[in-house]
């Protein structure tokens, strides 16, 4: 099978008959075997019962019914769970996503020899009060992720190679960063299609201003885990005994103090007056503890089943001759 097309949706009923058509002609005209993929995750309107009317039509027409809503990551990760094409595409349902840059994304992936490209909707018919938090979220994530030549991180139309889909796990909110997912995973080759964005036709927005938040919560996940994710006590070590030591450098010189004033016969006081002697403490009990949570933390990793998990692209073996029976 040439290409899956993934589509999540919530609540998108008056959208679907009119989507399906449209693939439907792309694919024909361009002679693509395909199998659309609708992701029902929780609708409360009547999205599950077109799904079903449209397969009856359609064979290509596939669906699965999340019993209630779970989000979009949770969608795609079960829509890619099952996808046998190809090339694999993601595209909302609000008919916001033009079915007819499927051709040239699958053509990039193909051809190009691309294992990612995603869509970048670089005229969009939003409010400010969207575009400019995306512009800034998109912004971090570059710098972030190290992928420079991606302007539209949450762009829901994009296309994959299948062996790409198959080895991310996209899970909580993190279909945001499936770029980033990506190349942690060892796909490197991304890239990047402007794509046409049209103005919402029908229903409205299911995202508000909370997932920017949220964003920048998963973004720092994501980065933490990649650099530390097997090794935590390359982080919390290092940063437990950074403390540790400051904290017990301060502690030394107010413990110093005392003694020259004692010995100069100066006027001194208690350790304990002084409120340096709590601060330097505190961080020596914070530096233990953070060097502890990485102790810790090399303990969870070391019994992880997935420890020596590593992505193989390609194996050389030369099987060695069997020796002649002696005669």
């Amino acid at each position: 099978m040439d290409i899956s097309i993934v589509i999540p949706l919530f609540n998108e009923a008056e959208s679907l008959p009119e989507l399906e058509r449209w693939i439907d002609r792309v694919m024909t005209e361009h002679g693509f075997s395909y199998e659309i993929l609708f992701i029902n995750d929780g609708s409360t309107d009547e999205s599950w019962d077109v799904i079903r009317s449209l397969s009856e039509s359609n064979h290509a027409v596939k669906g699965v019914c999340f019993r209630r809503n779970y989000g979009k990551s949770p969608a795609l990760n079960t829509g890619f769970a099952r996808a046998k094409g190809d090339v694999i595409i993601t595209m909302d349902a609000d008919l916001q996503d033009s079915p007819d840059e499927i051709p040239e994304l699958y053509r990039m992936i193909t051809q190009d020899g691309y294992d990612l490209v995603s869509g970048w909707k670089q005229k969009r018919y939003d409010p400010l009060s969207k575009t400019i938090p995306t512009k800034l979220f998109n912004a971090t994530a570059r710098k972030v992720s190290g992928i420079k030549n991606l302007h539209d991180f949450n762009c829901g139309l994009k296309a994959y190679r299948n062996k790409v889909v198959k080895r991310i796990e996209v899970y909580g909110d993190m279909h945001r960063y499936i770029p980033y997912l990506a190349k942690n995973a060892g796909f490197t080759r991304i890239g990047e299609k402007i794509v046409h964005h049209q103005a919402r036709k029908y229903g409205k927005s299911k995202f508000g201003l909370d997932r920017f938040v949220n964003g920048y919560l998963d973004l720092a996940t994501l980065w933490f885990t990649n650099r530390f994710g097997v090794k935590p006590m390359h982080f919390f070590g290092l940063l437990g005994s950074l403390m540790f030591m400051l904290g017990f450098i301060a502690i030394s010189v107010v413990g110093a103090m005392k003694l020259y004033n004692m010995h100069a016969g100066n006027p001194y006081s208690l350790v304990t007056d002084s409120p340096y002697f709590f601060l330097a403490l505190t961080t020596m009990i914070i530096g233990t503890q953070l060097f502890l949570t990485g102790f810790l933390g090399e303990l969870i990793v070391r019994n992880s089943p997935r420890r020596n998990d590593y992505e193989i692209e390609e194996e050389i073996r030369i099987e060695q001759p069997s020796s002649s029976p002696a005669k």
